[in-house]
């Protein structure tokens, strides 16, 4: 079986990046995964002054907006570090919060895919061919923390030291 999400405010939205669950990466408090990538394309660039804007954004929505924007350069290796920035965030996410933790252990062995209409990358797409990366990385971290969880650890974030 496959579970598809996409939505906040529907079934697994907690799997979305616009999930209202706050990350602290950096010694910084993030709203949202979707707050921190965005944010992220912009860092060692000209235009970092707009990583603070989308921190701080109100929503989800707006940090998206923001980190969009074509009139500003995304960071010259971004292609290659993209997918390293989520990992990250939605990793730190899934540590920080059981309830989420939770839902994505309950979900076994089964095929995550988020399912974007307009998202080829992190998607399935319109006619889901897309490549899926969110959905491969959850389906990651959920073998981290099943993994985690089979030893008898408890899942924690690296010490500040450590990130």
């Amino acid at each position: 079986m496959t579970i598809y999400f996409y939505k906040v405010d529907r079934e697994y939205g907690c799997f979305s990046n616009f999930s209202p669950h706050s990350i602290e990466l950096e010694g910084r408090v993030w709203r949202t995964v979707e707050h921190y990538y965005q944010a992220h394309k912009y860092v060692g660039t000209k235009d970092e002054s707009v990583v603070e804007e989308i921190r701080t954004a109100e929503t989800a929505e707006e940090a998206a907006r923001l980190g969009r924007d074509r009139s500003r350069r995304c960071r010259c290796d971004w292609d290659e570090v993209k997918t390293t920035v989520m990992y990250e965030a939605v990793r730190t996410k899934f540590l920080t919060h059981e309830d989420v933790r939770q839902i994505l252990l309950e979900t076994g062995d089964e095929r995550l895919v988020e399912d974007s209409p307009v998202d080829y990358f992190w998607g399935c797409g319109a006619d889901r061919t897309g490549e899926n990366h969110l959905g491969k990385i959850l389906m990651s971290v959920r073998e981290e923390l099943r993994q985690q969880r089979d030893r008898g650890e408890r899942p924690s974030l690296p010490s500040k030291q450590q990130r």
